[in-house]
């Protein structure tokens, strides 16, 4: 089975431009290919996830990658899947995700012996004379063309800017000068950038005479149709500073029975075969295949170590719960306490348990809060450093969150 086939098997691939040249390319390791990253964040996340693993795939079957880091696209903000305008950032903003991605990438991607190549479109993009670009390319392009795309559709009842407008142009002459200085001739990316993909290979064709390929990757939707990489707490990253392994781990360990398998099947290098066989586990089984998808997606993003520890962690906190080491943990400051109390409210904020005092309450309310293997349903309890004995308290929100403070 070639690597086309494979992913398609994995249920990965959703649309191509010309599937036998695209199944020749990749399969005999001849594709140079591209995936956009924007650099909106200092970390890439959950949603980045499905695209790191996809060029893994590829670059072992022989074929090169080149991740672009969209230092100049992200000065203007894809309008794609937003109801509203991006956050303007600023340059020395913008660097800094840069440089974090960077990093991040290279735990996924070998950029040894030019194997891989990573590139900052702001090298090309912030340097263009704006009348010869519009010479050049914006004839190119035309405005009722434009307006059908899916992602300019979705913003016009709010408002589409100009700014936004040109982003579709924009991530389309990426792929051009890509195209003439490294031979890229494949991109890939998220289901919702076919219109600026097939923007790229018509700008090729019309300027070059030449042919280029376009593949996107099915979203990672949950059994409801949402998106899956979010949280109470927001994104799930893969810096290990803003959601810890073990975090992370519990995420994959949770996720719903009916999601578990296509997570598997669409994140994991486990061979399909075994796959196969765990499709048939049902009931109990599931909680084996989430353990399964859990243990290897931490791996894959913060190593084995932190996978084992993620694991033994989640073993021992849902078990005997005698070890909290693992556990997300929140350090607070005497300086919280007024006059020698501080209120429950006030703990479950401070560590992101709830995003405000009046979800808090709901939650406690409701019954969903544990301190110290006591529930407490009281909205106004008070805690003093003496309900810290052991030098920390733990809080459990729910059957699975559990959260670790430490005075």
């Amino acid at each position: 089975m070639g690597v086309y086939e494979e992913l398609k098997q994995r249920g990965l691939i959703a649309q191509v431009t010309d599937e036998e040249l695209i199944r020749n390319l990749i399969n005999n390791g001849k594709a140079t290919f591209y995936i956009g990253f924007d650099p909106t964040a200092d970390s890439l996340h959950v949603g980045h996830f499905m695209a790191l693993c996809l060029m893994k795939r590829l670059q072992m079957a022989g074929n090169k990658p080149i991740a672009l880091i969209g230092g100049g696209t992200a000065v203007i903000g894809d309008p794609s899947g937003k109801s509203d305008m991006r956050k303007m950032m600023t340059m020395e903003t913008i660097n800094h995700n840069v440089e974090c991605f960077k990093k991040q990438m290279s735990k996924f991607i070998d950029f040894s012996e030019d194997k891989a190549i990573m590139v900052n479109n702001a090298d090309w993009l912030l340097g263009l004379n704006y009348i010869e670009f519009l010479r050049e390319v914006g004839t190119h392009f035309t405005v009722n063309r434009m307006l059908t795309a899916e992602c300019y559709k979705q913003r016009m009842e709010k408002g589409l800017s100009f700014l936004e407008f040109n982003y579709m142009i924009m991530q389309s002459y990426d792929f051009y000068n890509l195209f003439q200085k490294y031979g890229c001739n494949l991109q890939f990316g998220g289901d919702d950038q076919w219109s600026n993909m097939l923007g790229g290979t018509e700008l090729i064709r019309r300027k070059l005479g030449k042919d280029a390929s376009a593949m996107t990757i099915t979203l990672l939707l949950n059994s409801e149709g949402k998106k899956m990489g979010k949280t109470e707490k927001g994104a799930v990253w893969l810096d290990p500073e803003k959601t810890s392994p073990f975090e992370f781990f519990q995420y994959w360990r949770n996720v719903a029975d009916a999601d578990v398998m296509k997570c598997i099947r669409m994140l994991t290098f486990i061979p399909l075969e075994e796959i196969e066989k765990m499709d048939k586990w049902e009931g109990s089984e599931l909680n084996k295949a989430k353990e399964i998808l859990a243990y290897e997606l931490t791996k894959l993003v913060h190593g084995e170590d932190e996978a084992n520890k993620a694991l033994e962690g989640a073993k021992s906190l849902f078990g005997a719960k005698s070890d909290t080491n693992n556990m997300p943990t929140t350090q607070i400051s005497k300086d919280i306490f007024v006059n020698g109390e501080v209120g429950l409210l006030e703990i479950l904020v401070k560590t992101k348990l709830a995003a405000s005092k009046s979800e808090a309450k709901r939650l406690v309310e409701q019954g969903g809060i544990t301190v110290n293997d006591e529930k407490v349903i009281d909205v106004n309890k008070k805690f003093t450093e003496n309900d810290f004995s052991s030098g920390f308290m733990i809080i459990k929100k729910g059957k699975k969150v559990f959260h670790k403070i430490v005075l």
